[in-house]
C-alpha cells in the first residue's frame, strides 16, 4: 500500500515547503498502578534542587493533545465530493476520481480534499491508504482552513482610507482626483500623522467604483514591484554567477515565482507587500535555479551562499497573509 501513495504539495507552497506527516500518538494503557509515596528527601537533596531552579510547586507537565482531539466534530466538505469518510471525530467529505496514474495521490486546496487513483486500485485500497496517511490529511485541512482565514481577513474594502501592506509597511489610500501625479497614476507620500501610515495619492475620483479604486492601486504597486525586482535581480545575479535575460510579473495564486533554462525569470508582482528581506530570498530562489534546477541539497547551499537565513524568511513567506484582491 505504501508503494501506491503520492503526495502533493499544498496549494499555497509555492516554493518548496513540505511538510511530512506527524506520527501518532501512541496509545495510553488502560492500567492504572498505585504508586507508593516517595521518601522525603533528604536536606542535601532539597538544597541541590533548589541550586537547580527547581519549583516545589510545579506540576508534571501536561501531555500534548492528539490532533484528532482537537477536530472534534469538525468537518471538512469538498464541493464536489463524490465520497466521505470519518478521521478521528472529523468528517471529511473528498472528490474522488479515477485517471490514467500509477499511484494514489491526495490533493489539499481551500475547497478540500481530492484523492486521485488509478482505475484498477479497489476502493478498500482507497480506504485504507487515507486512513493510513490521516493524520497528515487532517493537518493540511486543518492548516489550510486557518490559511484562508487569515487570507480572508486581509480582504480590502476599496475605498478611500483602505490599507495594505506595502514592502512590509501600512499605506493608507487616499482618493485625490485633482493631481495627475506626473503621468503615473499616484504618489507615496508622509503620514498625516505622526507615527501613522503612509499616504498612497491616486488620481482617482471620490465616487469611483471600488474596482476603480482597487485597479489604480494595483497598477502603482506593480510598477514599483518590477522597477525594485530589477534592482534585487541586478545585485543577486553576479553574486550567484548567473544572467537572467527576461523579468515576467505573475499573479498566480499558488506560486511566488519561477526560473526557466533560458534566463526567464517570474515574479508575482504581490511580492510587493512584504518586507525586502523576504522578496531577497524570492529572487535569489530564482536566480539560484539557473544554476541548479531542482530543490536539491546543493540548490539549498546555493541560496544559503547569498542569503544565509533563507530559512526563517522562507517561514515568513509562508506564514504572512497577503491581502486578497479579488
Amino acid at each position: 500500500m505504501r508503494g501506491l501513495l503520492q503526495f502533493t504539495m499544498d496549494l499555497f507552497e509555492g516554493l518548496g515547503n513540505e511538510f511530512a506527516p506527524a506520527k501518532a500518538p501512541s496509545p495510553r494503557s488502560k492500567k492504572v498502578k498505585k504508586k507508593a509515596a516517595p521518601p522525603l528527601p533528604s536536606p542535601s537533596a532539597a538544597k541541590e534542587s533548589q541550586q537547580h531552579g527547581a519549583h516545589e510547586d510545579a506540576g508534571p507537565a501536561l501531555p500534548a493533545i492528539p490532533l484528532r482531539d482537537t477536530l472534534s466534530l469538525a468537518s471538512f466538505v469538498h464541493p464536489q465530493a463524490t465520497r466521505e469518510t470519518v478521521l478521528g471525530s472529523a468528517r471529511v467529505a473528498y472528490e474522488f476520481k479515477r485517471g490514467k496514474r500509477k499511484t494514489i495521490g491526495f490533493v489539499v486546496g481551500v475547497e478540500g480534499l481530492s484523492v486521485r487513483a488509478p482505475r484498477w486500485v479497489t476502493l478498500p485500497d482507497v480506504d485504507a491508504a487515507i486512513k493510513e496517511k490521516s493524520d497528515w490529511i487532517l493537518r493540511k485541512l486543518l492548516e489550510t482552513r486557518q490559511r484562508h482565514a487569515r487570507v480572508e481577513a486581509t480582504r480590502i474594502d476599496w475605498k478611500d482610507g483602505a490599507q495594505f501592506p506595502f514592502m512590509g509597511e501600512p499605506v493608507v489610500i487616499r482618493l485625490d482626483p485633482k493631481h495627475g501625479f506626473a503621468s503615473v497614476g499616484g504618489t507615496l507620500d508622509a503620514s498625516d500623522a505622526v507615527g501613522g501610515p503612509r499616504v498612497l495619492r491616486l488620481a482617482v475620483a471620490q465616487n469611483a467604483e471600488a474596482s476603480q479604486i482597487r485597479d489604480a492601486a494595483q497598477a502603482w504597486l506593480m510598477r514599483h514591484a518590477r522597477r525594485l525586482f530589477i534592482e534585487r535581480l541586478d545585485d543577486f545575479a553576479p553574486r550567484l554567477g548567473v544572467r537572467w535575460q527576461k523579468l515576467s510579473l505573475s499573479n498566480a495564486a499558488t506560486r511566488w515565482g519561477s526560473a526557466s533554462v533560458d534566463g526567464s525569470i517570474r515574479l508575482n508582482w504581490r511580492l510587493i507587500h512584504f518586507r525586502l528581506p523576504v522578496i531577497d530570498y524570492v529572487v535569489a530562489h530564482e536566480l539560484a535555479h539557473l544554476r541548479v534546477m531542482d530543490h536539491s541539497q546543493r540548490f539549498w547551499e546555493t541560496v544559503e551562499s547569498v542569503v544565509p537565513d533563507y530559512d526563517l524568511l522562507r517561514q515568513q513567506l509562508k506564514d504572512e497573509a497577503v491581502p486578497r484582491w479579488s
